[in-house]
Protein backbone atom coordinates (compact mmCIF):
# COMPACT_ATOMS: atom_id res chain seq x y z
CA UNK A 1 0.00 0.00 0.00
CA UNK A 2 1.60 3.40 -0.85
CA UNK A 3 1.90 6.35 1.39
CA UNK A 4 -0.50 8.35 -0.48
CA UNK A 5 -3.47 5.59 0.16
CA UNK A 6 -2.41 6.08 3.88
CA UNK A 7 -3.12 9.97 3.80
CA UNK A 8 -6.12 9.85 2.37
CA UNK A 9 -8.84 11.27 4.62
CA UNK A 10 -11.53 9.56 6.44
CA UNK A 11 -14.46 9.62 5.08
CA UNK A 12 -17.05 11.23 7.51
CA UNK A 13 -21.41 11.99 7.31
CA UNK A 14 -22.06 15.18 7.61
CA UNK A 15 -24.31 15.83 10.37
CA UNK A 16 -28.54 16.57 9.35
CA UNK A 17 -29.45 19.28 9.18
CA UNK A 18 -32.99 20.58 8.96
CA UNK A 19 -33.35 21.94 5.49
CA UNK A 20 -32.09 18.36 4.57
CA UNK A 21 -34.18 16.66 7.13
CA UNK A 22 -37.66 18.58 5.28
CA UNK A 23 -36.53 17.74 1.52
CA UNK A 24 -36.06 14.40 2.33
CA UNK A 25 -39.65 14.29 3.81
CA UNK A 26 -41.03 16.19 1.36
CA UNK A 27 -39.48 13.51 -1.32
CA UNK A 28 -40.47 10.46 0.48
CA UNK A 29 -44.16 12.03 0.45
CA UNK A 30 -44.28 12.74 -3.21
CA UNK A 31 -43.01 9.22 -4.07
CA UNK A 32 -45.78 7.89 -1.89
CA UNK A 33 -45.20 7.85 1.49
CA UNK A 34 -47.81 10.26 2.80
CA UNK A 35 -48.23 8.12 6.20
CA UNK A 36 -51.06 10.03 8.55
CA UNK A 37 -50.57 13.46 6.74
CA UNK A 38 -53.76 13.18 5.16
CA UNK A 39 -55.45 12.27 8.68
CA UNK A 40 -53.62 15.01 10.62
CA UNK A 41 -54.85 17.73 8.40
CA UNK A 42 -58.58 16.38 7.83
CA UNK A 43 -59.16 16.66 11.08
CA UNK A 44 -57.31 20.18 11.61
CA UNK A 45 -59.71 21.16 8.71
CA UNK A 46 -63.06 20.08 9.93
CA UNK A 47 -62.52 21.43 13.52
CA UNK A 48 -61.72 24.76 11.74
CA UNK A 49 -65.29 24.61 9.72
CA UNK A 50 -67.20 23.29 12.74
CA UNK A 51 -65.98 26.14 14.87
CA UNK A 52 -66.52 28.60 12.85
CA UNK A 53 -69.81 26.91 11.73
CA UNK A 54 -70.55 26.51 15.64
CA UNK A 55 -68.50 27.83 18.10
CA UNK A 56 -69.79 25.72 20.71
CA UNK A 57 -67.72 23.12 19.12
CA UNK A 58 -64.58 24.65 21.11
CA UNK A 59 -66.71 24.78 24.42
CA UNK A 60 -64.59 22.69 27.17
CA UNK A 61 -68.13 20.63 27.45
CA UNK A 62 -67.82 19.33 23.63
CA UNK A 63 -63.86 19.17 24.00
CA UNK A 64 -64.30 16.05 26.52
CA UNK A 65 -67.33 14.86 24.87
CA UNK A 66 -64.97 14.52 21.50
CA UNK A 67 -63.06 11.63 24.44
CA UNK A 68 -65.82 9.80 25.23
CA UNK A 69 -67.75 9.53 22.07
CA UNK A 70 -64.51 8.15 20.13
CA UNK A 71 -62.89 6.01 22.82
CA UNK A 72 -64.59 2.26 21.57
CA UNK A 73 -64.16 3.11 18.29
CA UNK A 74 -60.40 4.36 18.61
CA UNK A 75 -59.66 1.19 20.70
CA UNK A 76 -61.15 -1.28 18.61
CA UNK A 77 -59.60 0.45 15.52
CA UNK A 78 -56.44 -0.06 17.05
CA UNK A 79 -57.18 -4.17 17.31
CA UNK A 80 -58.07 -3.55 14.04
CA UNK A 81 -55.16 -2.38 12.75
CA UNK A 82 -53.35 -5.60 13.75
CA UNK A 83 -55.79 -7.61 11.39
CA UNK A 84 -55.21 -5.16 8.72
CA UNK A 85 -51.77 -5.26 8.70
CA UNK A 86 -51.25 -8.83 7.55
CA UNK A 87 -53.67 -8.53 4.67
CA UNK A 88 -57.21 -9.84 6.70
CA UNK A 89 -60.09 -8.59 7.65
CA UNK A 90 -62.47 -9.12 10.39
CA UNK A 91 -65.73 -8.00 9.90
CA UNK A 92 -67.13 -9.48 13.38
CA UNK A 93 -64.98 -7.20 15.51
CA UNK A 94 -68.00 -4.64 16.83
CA UNK A 95 -70.51 -7.71 17.85
CA UNK A 96 -67.30 -9.48 19.09
CA UNK A 97 -67.13 -6.42 21.58
CA UNK A 98 -70.74 -6.73 22.16
CA UNK A 99 -70.60 -10.37 22.90
CA UNK A 100 -67.91 -9.44 25.37
CA UNK A 101 -69.79 -6.10 27.15
CA UNK A 102 -72.94 -8.85 27.74
CA UNK A 103 -70.19 -11.57 29.22
CA UNK A 104 -69.52 -8.65 31.78
CA UNK A 105 -72.95 -7.13 32.97
CA UNK A 106 -73.79 -10.61 33.25
CA UNK A 107 -70.68 -11.40 35.15
CA UNK A 108 -71.31 -8.25 37.66
CA UNK A 109 -74.84 -7.90 37.53
CA UNK A 110 -76.46 -11.17 37.72
CA UNK A 111 -73.63 -13.04 39.58
CA UNK A 112 -72.64 -9.96 41.46
CA UNK A 113 -68.44 -11.35 40.49
CA UNK A 114 -65.87 -8.23 41.50
CA UNK A 115 -65.05 -5.75 38.59
CA UNK A 116 -61.58 -7.32 38.18
CA UNK A 117 -63.25 -10.92 37.46
CA UNK A 118 -65.58 -9.95 35.21
CA UNK A 119 -63.21 -7.58 33.08
CA UNK A 120 -60.58 -10.42 32.70
CA UNK A 121 -63.41 -13.13 31.70
CA UNK A 122 -64.58 -10.47 29.15
CA UNK A 123 -60.93 -9.71 27.68
CA UNK A 124 -60.64 -14.01 28.04
CA UNK A 125 -63.98 -13.88 25.85
CA UNK A 126 -62.32 -11.99 23.01
CA UNK A 127 -58.82 -13.75 22.79
CA UNK A 128 -60.89 -17.18 23.12
CA UNK A 129 -62.68 -15.41 19.84
CA UNK A 130 -59.98 -14.09 18.32
CA UNK A 131 -57.89 -17.82 18.52
CA UNK A 132 -61.16 -19.12 16.80
CA UNK A 133 -61.31 -16.76 13.98
CA UNK A 134 -57.34 -17.01 13.24
CA UNK A 135 -57.14 -21.04 13.26
CA UNK A 136 -60.08 -20.99 10.67
CA UNK A 137 -58.50 -18.48 8.62
CA UNK A 138 -54.57 -19.51 9.19
CA UNK A 139 -55.16 -23.37 9.64
CA UNK A 140 -57.61 -24.07 7.75
CA UNK A 141 -57.51 -21.66 4.69
CA UNK A 142 -60.72 -19.92 5.35
CA UNK A 143 -60.95 -15.97 4.09
CA UNK A 144 -60.73 -13.69 6.39
CA UNK A 145 -64.20 -11.87 4.90
CA UNK A 146 -65.91 -15.25 4.88
CA UNK A 147 -64.63 -16.03 8.34
CA UNK A 148 -65.47 -13.03 10.07
CA UNK A 149 -68.88 -12.61 8.09
CA UNK A 150 -70.17 -15.59 9.53
CA UNK A 151 -68.85 -14.42 13.13
CA UNK A 152 -70.48 -11.22 12.42
CA UNK A 153 -74.09 -12.76 12.11
CA UNK A 154 -73.40 -15.37 14.88
CA UNK A 155 -72.22 -13.38 17.53
CA UNK A 156 -75.48 -10.56 16.64
CA UNK A 157 -77.38 -14.83 17.85
CA UNK A 158 -74.90 -15.11 20.82
CA UNK A 159 -75.67 -11.94 22.56
CA UNK A 160 -79.57 -12.14 21.88
CA UNK A 161 -79.05 -15.23 23.65
CA UNK A 162 -76.82 -13.84 26.45
CA UNK A 163 -79.26 -11.04 26.65
CA UNK A 164 -82.36 -13.25 27.11
CA UNK A 165 -83.54 -11.96 23.74
CA UNK A 166 -83.51 -8.54 23.95
CA UNK A 167 -83.11 -8.09 27.49
CA UNK A 168 -81.19 -4.32 28.96
CA UNK A 169 -78.51 -5.55 31.71
CA UNK A 170 -78.07 -2.09 33.79
CA UNK A 171 -73.79 -1.85 34.76
CA UNK A 172 -74.03 -0.55 38.08
CA UNK A 173 -70.28 -1.45 39.15
CA UNK A 174 -68.22 2.09 40.14
CA UNK A 175 -65.32 0.99 39.19
CA UNK A 176 -66.42 0.10 35.53
CA UNK A 177 -68.77 2.60 35.48
CA UNK A 178 -65.87 5.52 36.08
CA UNK A 179 -64.05 4.49 33.03
CA UNK A 180 -66.28 6.50 30.73
CA UNK A 181 -67.72 8.54 33.01
CA UNK A 182 -65.52 9.79 35.67
CA UNK A 183 -62.36 12.30 35.37
CA UNK A 184 -59.16 12.45 36.76
CA UNK A 185 -58.20 15.41 39.55
CA UNK A 186 -56.49 18.10 38.13
CA UNK A 187 -53.57 17.96 39.78
CA UNK A 188 -53.38 14.13 38.53
CA UNK A 189 -53.96 14.94 35.16
CA UNK A 190 -51.18 17.40 35.15
CA UNK A 191 -48.61 15.18 37.04
CA UNK A 192 -49.54 11.99 34.28
CA UNK A 193 -49.30 15.01 31.53
CA UNK A 194 -45.31 15.88 32.45
CA UNK A 195 -44.99 11.98 33.22
CA UNK A 196 -46.14 11.32 29.71
CA UNK A 197 -44.07 14.24 27.90
CA UNK A 198 -41.02 13.98 30.15
CA UNK A 199 -41.36 9.96 28.57
CA UNK A 200 -41.46 10.75 25.28
CA UNK A 201 -38.82 13.55 25.50
CA UNK A 202 -36.39 11.11 27.42
CA UNK A 203 -37.35 8.12 24.84
CA UNK A 204 -36.90 10.21 21.61
CA UNK A 205 -33.20 11.79 23.35
CA UNK A 206 -32.04 7.94 24.00
CA UNK A 207 -32.86 6.86 20.38
CA UNK A 208 -31.55 9.72 18.68
CA UNK A 209 -27.86 9.11 21.28
CA UNK A 210 -28.36 5.53 20.51
CA UNK A 211 -28.58 6.25 16.25
CA UNK A 212 -25.76 8.52 16.35
CA UNK A 213 -23.38 5.67 18.38
CA UNK A 214 -24.26 3.29 15.74
CA UNK A 215 -23.26 5.72 12.63
CA UNK A 216 -27.13 5.45 11.52
CA UNK A 217 -28.52 7.96 10.38
CA UNK A 218 -30.52 10.43 12.37
CA UNK A 219 -33.47 13.25 12.70
CA UNK A 220 -31.74 16.74 13.26
CA UNK A 221 -31.77 17.51 17.08
CA UNK A 222 -33.84 20.85 16.04
CA UNK A 223 -36.61 18.12 14.91
CA UNK A 224 -36.46 15.95 17.49
CA UNK A 225 -36.32 18.96 19.79
CA UNK A 226 -39.62 20.92 17.72
CA UNK A 227 -41.08 17.61 17.76
CA UNK A 228 -41.03 17.07 21.73
CA UNK A 229 -42.30 20.96 22.27
CA UNK A 230 -45.06 20.44 19.90
CA UNK A 231 -46.28 17.23 22.03
CA UNK A 232 -45.87 19.16 24.98
CA UNK A 233 -47.51 21.78 23.42
CA UNK A 234 -50.64 20.14 22.59
CA UNK A 235 -50.82 17.46 25.86
CA UNK A 236 -50.73 21.13 28.27
CA UNK A 237 -53.11 22.77 25.69
CA UNK A 238 -55.70 19.50 26.17
CA UNK A 239 -54.85 19.40 29.98
CA UNK A 240 -55.40 22.46 30.80
CA UNK A 241 -59.02 22.75 28.95
CA UNK A 242 -60.07 19.69 30.22
CA UNK A 243 -59.37 20.94 33.59
CA UNK A 244 -61.36 23.68 33.60
CA UNK A 245 -64.93 23.85 34.91
CA UNK A 246 -68.04 21.99 32.51
CA UNK A 247 -70.48 21.58 35.26
CA UNK A 248 -73.38 24.78 34.63
CA UNK A 249 -74.05 24.35 38.32
CA UNK A 250 -71.19 24.07 40.50
CA UNK A 251 -72.99 24.15 43.78
CA UNK A 252 -74.60 20.83 42.55
CA UNK A 253 -71.69 19.36 41.40
CA UNK A 254 -68.29 19.80 39.58
CA UNK A 255 -66.94 18.36 36.16
CA UNK A 256 -63.85 19.17 35.41
CA UNK A 257 -60.38 17.26 34.63
CA UNK A 258 -59.05 14.81 32.29
CA UNK A 259 -61.24 11.77 31.64
CA UNK A 260 -60.42 8.28 32.80
CA UNK A 261 -60.32 6.93 29.60
CA UNK A 262 -57.92 9.07 28.13
CA UNK A 263 -54.51 7.39 29.97
CA UNK A 264 -56.36 4.23 29.10
CA UNK A 265 -56.41 5.05 25.72
CA UNK A 266 -52.80 6.59 25.55
CA UNK A 267 -51.14 3.52 27.72
CA UNK A 268 -52.61 1.35 25.13
CA UNK A 269 -51.53 3.32 22.58
CA UNK A 270 -47.91 3.09 23.83
CA UNK A 271 -48.04 -0.50 24.31
CA UNK A 272 -49.10 -1.09 20.93
CA UNK A 273 -47.18 1.38 19.61
CA UNK A 274 -44.23 -0.06 21.01
CA UNK A 275 -44.96 -3.94 19.64
CA UNK A 276 -45.15 -2.52 16.46
CA UNK A 277 -42.02 -0.59 15.89
CA UNK A 278 -39.32 -1.80 18.89
CA UNK A 279 -39.73 -5.81 18.86
CA UNK A 280 -39.22 -8.48 16.41
CA UNK A 281 -43.08 -9.74 16.44
CA UNK A 282 -43.97 -5.70 15.27
CA UNK A 283 -41.47 -6.61 12.35
CA UNK A 284 -42.97 -10.22 11.64
CA UNK A 285 -45.87 -8.50 11.62
CA UNK A 286 -45.51 -6.04 9.16
CA UNK A 287 -42.90 -8.73 7.31
CA UNK A 288 -46.40 -11.03 6.95
CA UNK A 289 -48.68 -8.16 5.78
CA UNK A 290 -45.43 -7.14 2.92
CA UNK A 291 -45.03 -10.60 1.67
CA UNK A 292 -46.42 -13.64 3.67
CA UNK A 293 -44.68 -16.16 0.79
CA UNK A 294 -41.43 -14.72 1.71
CA UNK A 295 -41.48 -13.85 5.58
CA UNK A 296 -42.34 -17.93 5.55
CA UNK A 297 -39.23 -18.62 3.67
CA UNK A 298 -37.14 -16.23 5.78
CA UNK A 299 -38.17 -18.73 8.82
CA UNK A 300 -41.26 -16.46 9.97
CA UNK A 301 -44.24 -18.99 12.11
CA UNK A 302 -46.67 -17.05 9.50
CA UNK A 303 -49.54 -19.13 10.86
CA UNK A 304 -48.92 -18.34 14.70
CA UNK A 305 -48.26 -14.20 13.69
CA UNK A 306 -51.71 -14.57 11.40
CA UNK A 307 -53.73 -15.78 14.68
CA UNK A 308 -51.80 -13.72 17.02
CA UNK A 309 -53.40 -10.69 14.82
CA UNK A 310 -56.88 -11.79 15.00
CA UNK A 311 -56.59 -12.45 19.01
CA UNK A 312 -55.31 -8.80 19.53
CA UNK A 313 -58.07 -7.41 17.76
CA UNK A 314 -60.67 -9.69 19.44
CA UNK A 315 -58.99 -8.55 23.07
CA UNK A 316 -59.20 -5.15 22.05
CA UNK A 317 -62.60 -5.42 20.84
CA UNK A 318 -63.33 -6.72 24.27
CA UNK A 319 -61.60 -3.44 25.94
CA UNK A 320 -64.14 -1.57 23.54
CA UNK A 321 -67.11 -3.09 24.60
CA UNK A 322 -65.85 -2.51 27.88
CA UNK A 323 -65.34 0.88 27.31
CA UNK A 324 -68.97 1.42 25.42
CA UNK A 325 -70.79 -0.64 28.63
CA UNK A 326 -69.27 1.81 31.03
CA UNK A 327 -70.45 4.95 29.17
CA UNK A 328 -73.95 3.69 28.37
CA UNK A 329 -74.07 2.36 31.88
CA UNK A 330 -75.89 -0.52 30.34
CA UNK A 331 -75.64 -3.38 27.93
CA UNK A 332 -78.70 -4.47 25.25
CA UNK A 333 -78.72 -6.60 22.28
CA UNK A 334 -77.27 -2.89 20.46
CA UNK A 335 -74.40 -3.26 21.88
CA UNK A 336 -71.43 -3.27 19.32
CA UNK A 337 -73.71 -3.54 16.85
CA UNK A 338 -75.01 -0.75 14.29
CA UNK A 339 -72.16 1.47 13.12
CA UNK A 340 -69.72 0.30 15.83
CA UNK A 341 -67.75 -1.95 13.33
CA UNK A 342 -67.94 0.52 10.51
CA UNK A 343 -66.53 3.54 12.32
CA UNK A 344 -63.33 1.36 13.70
CA UNK A 345 -62.99 0.11 10.32
CA UNK A 346 -63.23 3.84 9.00
CA UNK A 347 -60.73 4.79 12.05
CA UNK A 348 -58.60 2.81 10.83
CA UNK A 349 -58.23 3.66 7.67
CA UNK A 350 -58.88 7.21 7.60
CA UNK A 351 -56.16 7.44 10.21
CA UNK A 352 -53.66 5.65 7.47
CA UNK A 353 -53.91 1.97 7.88
CA UNK A 354 -53.64 0.39 4.29
CA UNK A 355 -56.35 -1.88 3.46
CA UNK A 356 -53.57 -4.16 1.24
CA UNK A 357 -51.56 -4.90 4.47
CA UNK A 358 -47.97 -3.84 4.97
CA UNK A 359 -48.62 -0.85 6.26
CA UNK A 360 -49.97 1.10 9.12
CA UNK A 361 -49.36 2.28 13.07
CA UNK A 362 -51.77 2.05 16.28
CA UNK A 363 -51.56 5.99 16.13
CA UNK A 364 -53.52 5.89 12.73
CA UNK A 365 -56.55 4.52 15.10
CA UNK A 366 -56.41 6.95 17.32
CA UNK A 367 -56.35 9.40 14.81
CA UNK A 368 -58.79 7.78 12.87
CA UNK A 369 -61.43 8.11 15.56
CA UNK A 370 -60.75 11.30 16.41
CA UNK A 371 -61.78 12.31 12.56
CA UNK A 372 -64.36 9.87 12.94
CA UNK A 373 -65.79 11.41 16.03
CA UNK A 374 -65.30 15.27 15.04
CA UNK A 375 -67.62 14.47 12.30
CA UNK A 376 -70.16 12.89 13.96
CA UNK A 377 -70.39 15.57 16.71
CA UNK A 378 -69.26 18.59 14.39
CA UNK A 379 -72.32 17.80 12.12
CA UNK A 380 -74.46 16.94 15.58
CA UNK A 381 -74.14 20.52 16.68
CA UNK A 382 -74.66 21.75 13.06
CA UNK A 383 -78.69 19.66 13.36
CA UNK A 384 -77.86 17.15 10.60
CA UNK A 385 -79.61 14.10 10.74
CA UNK A 386 -78.21 10.46 10.94
CA UNK A 387 -78.47 10.12 7.48
CA UNK A 388 -76.29 13.02 6.31
CA UNK A 389 -73.88 11.80 8.94
CA UNK A 390 -73.21 8.66 7.50
CA UNK A 391 -73.13 9.85 4.07
CA UNK A 392 -70.28 12.00 5.00
CA UNK A 393 -68.56 9.78 7.01
CA UNK A 394 -68.52 7.22 3.84
CA UNK A 395 -67.63 10.00 1.95
CA UNK A 396 -64.45 10.43 3.88
CA UNK A 397 -63.63 6.47 4.27
CA UNK A 398 -64.03 6.38 0.61
CA UNK A 399 -61.98 9.34 -0.25
CA UNK A 400 -58.82 7.72 2.59
CA UNK A 401 -59.07 4.43 0.64
CA UNK A 402 -58.78 5.99 -2.61
CA UNK A 403 -55.66 8.00 -0.87
CA UNK A 404 -53.86 5.03 -0.37
CA UNK A 405 -54.58 3.11 -3.68
CA UNK A 406 -52.65 6.09 -4.95
CA UNK A 407 -50.03 6.12 -2.72
CA UNK A 408 -49.18 3.10 -3.47
CA UNK A 409 -49.54 2.81 -6.76
CA UNK A 410 -47.29 6.13 -6.42
CA UNK A 411 -44.85 4.52 -4.53
CA UNK A 412 -44.38 1.41 -6.28
CA UNK A 413 -43.86 3.68 -9.47
CA UNK A 414 -41.32 5.64 -7.87
CA UNK A 415 -39.25 2.15 -5.72
CA UNK A 416 -40.45 3.19 -2.73
CA UNK A 417 -42.42 -0.28 -1.67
Amino acid sequence: MTATAHMQPAVTTAPPNVADHVREYLSRVRGGDIGALPAVLGLIVLCAVFATLRPAFLSTVNFANLFAQGAAVAIIAMGLVFVLLIGEIDLSAGFASGVCASVLAILLSTYGLPWYVAVLAAIGTGVAIGLVLGFLVAKVGIPSFVVTLAAFLAFQGVVLLLLEEGKNIAVRDDVVLAVANRNLPPPLGWALAVLGVGGYALAQLVRLRTRQRRGLVTDPLLVVVARIAMVAAVVAAAVYLLNLERSRNTLITSLKGVPVVVPLIVVLLLVWSFVLSRTAYGRHIYAVGGNVEAARRAGINTDRIRISAFVICSGMAAVGGIVAASRASSVDPNTGGSNVLLYAVGAAVIGGTSLFGGKGRALDAVLGGAVVAVIINGMGLMGYSSGVKYVVTGAVLLLAAGVDALSRRRAAATGNR
